[in-house]
């Protein structure tokens, strides 16, 4: 059973800024600095360039006391939600076959 998304998921960098940085009024350098990445990695990640990878959700994950599981269902549900929209190229899996017994 599937439900319809109507509206795209947040992409977890977004989460990350809203939620983190601008509550705790932490710039982009002392987070990078403090996750262990570069200030360009994190603000690719900020800015929807590039996914939550596992290694980043667990850095995120440590570094505000949620877990791992919560920042990569995130990148998840934007994954699922962007594959929907493109639609299925019918010709890449038109030799699909069913596996049964």
């Amino acid at each position: 059973m599937s439900r319809v998304r109507n509206r795209q998921p947040t992409h977890p960098g977004q989460v990350f800024l809203n939620n983190v940085l601008v509550p705790l009024k932490t710039n982009i350098s002392d987070a990078a600095r403090k996750l262990g990445v570069s200030r360009k990695h994190l603000s690719l990640f900020i800015n929807g360039h590039i996914p939550c990878s596992r290694d980043m959700a667990t850095r995120l994950g440590k570094a505000t006391d949620t877990s791992m599981e919560s920042w990569l269902n995130m990148q998840t549900a934007l994954d699922v939600w962007e594959s929907e929209q493109e639609g299925v190229d019918a010709e890449k899996y038109a030799g699909i076959e069913k596996l049964t017994a």
